[in-house]
């Protein structure tokens, strides 16, 4: 099965918001161009393209981008560029639920095998102890990988519409037990969000993408934000996917992972739209919530009981110095992508980095940036 979207475990060390949905910016010409700290780190690195963002106090502090869209190519990447954000879509798809639930269409305590009810007929009697807020803090004992049984090839060869891989995969997962029992153990899982997010698309009868849109993007003015690789294929209209070796995906099926798990992690969206979302998150953590109660972002950023990663719903919860104690973050990648995000909710501020690239190599580049970008951060202060 071939699927990165593992979580960053080598982490690093060492006008404000008003009543309404979207972010205040400044105006671009206020903002702080961060392209000549990013240059030198995407050159050192040798990969095709770099986007980071500072957010602080609910706003846009500063943003920029270095580098092609395509290794080896002359068309720059710009602000309006699309970026893959990987399994850093897991958050987005944990606050969709959280809105759900204060619309009442969801609860977290809600059953997996309640929800899809007779949809899927062959269910193991395990999986009606798997609440929604299992899944959405990978204690669900849903499978680390889909490999069993040939499901994932099954995802890549369906020709049904999102919706219905979603209910393909969930056919494929409830039909064998789970792998461990229900908050017992840590596994890090797309196949979780992937049942969050089909039983999400179930209880409010949209499908999950467009759900995504109605609920969340449109309300933060994330007019960017999509599902799968950025562009069309016509003319390098967006950046590429590259290989971890460098070598540069054409757009098309083969350019993302299977729809069925977009709820897991196939989000893409401009740098400065994905700010977006990171600063309501901080801003929630600062008194200045929006969208949803701060009962519902508690329960968001607050990790799960138990042993093993201290997992919040689609955040990595530790400890850093230069944050003054909590952070919350994330990375993704389809191996094709990477993105990492650093919240620093005692702060008040939180830092993004993107690239067009997979493997370890785009990681160390990312992780670079962003420590550059913190320090950054601290020098305006």
């Amino acid at each position: 099965m071939k699927i990165a979207f593992a979580v960053a475990l080598v982490l690093l060390t060492g006008t404000r918001a008003v009543a309404g949905s979207q972010v205040p910016t400044a105006e671009p010409a206020q903002l702080t161009d961060l392209s000549s700290i990013l240059e030198p780190i995407r050159a050192k690195h040798d990969i095709p393209a770099l986007a980071g963002a500072i957010v602080s106090r609910g706003e846009l502090e500063a943003i920029g981008v270095c580098g092609v869209r395509e290794r080896g190519g002359e068309v720059a990447v710009t602000i309006d560029d699309r970026f893959h954000l990987g399994s850093c879509t897991k958050a987005m798809t944990a606050t969709l639920c959280a809105i759900l639930v204060e619309k009442g269409q969801l609860t977290w305590e809600g059953s997996v095998a309640d929800s899809f009810g007779s949809a899927v007929a062959k269910q193991s009697p395990a999986w009606k102890d798997v609440q929604l807020q299992h899944l959405l803090t990978n204690r669900s004992g849903a499978p680390g990988n889909l490999d069993a049984d040939g499901l994932w090839a099954s995802l890549w060869a369906s020709k049904e519409k999102p919706a219905g891989q979603r209910l393909l995969l969930a056919r494929g997962v409830l039909g064998r037990e789970p792998e461990a029992a229900a908050g017992a153990r840590y596994i890090y899982s797309n196949a979780g969000f992937s049942l969050a997010g089909a039983m999400a698309e179930r209880a409010a009868k949209l499908d999950f993408e467009a759900l995504m849109q109605r609920e969340l993007f449109a309300p933060l003015g994330m007019d960017s934000a999509g599902f799968g690789p950025p562009g069309d294929g016509k003319k390098l209209s967006q950046p590429l996917g590259h290989t971890s070796k460098g070598v540069a995906v054409p757009w098309g099926v083969r350019a993302d992972n299977p729809a069925a798990i977009a709820p897991a992690g196939r989000v893409h969206c401009t740098i400065g739209d994905w700010a977006k979302f990171i600063a309501l998150h901080v801003d929630a953590e600062n008194g200045r919530p929006r969208l949803l109660s701060p009962e519902s972002f508690a329960r968001l950023h607050a990790p799960a009981a138990g042993e093993g990663q201290a997992y919040a719903m689609g955040w990595v919860v530790t400890e850093r110095s230069w944050a003054g104690g909590t952070v919350l973050t994330h990375s993704g990648s389809n191996t094709m992508w990477y993105a990492v995000a650093w919240l620093a909710p005692k702060k008040d501020f939180a830092v993004l980095v993107c690239a067009n690239q997979g493997g370890d190599v785009a990681q160390k580049a990312c992780d670079d940036a962003a420590s550059a970008l913190i320090q950054a951060h601290g020098r305006q202060r």
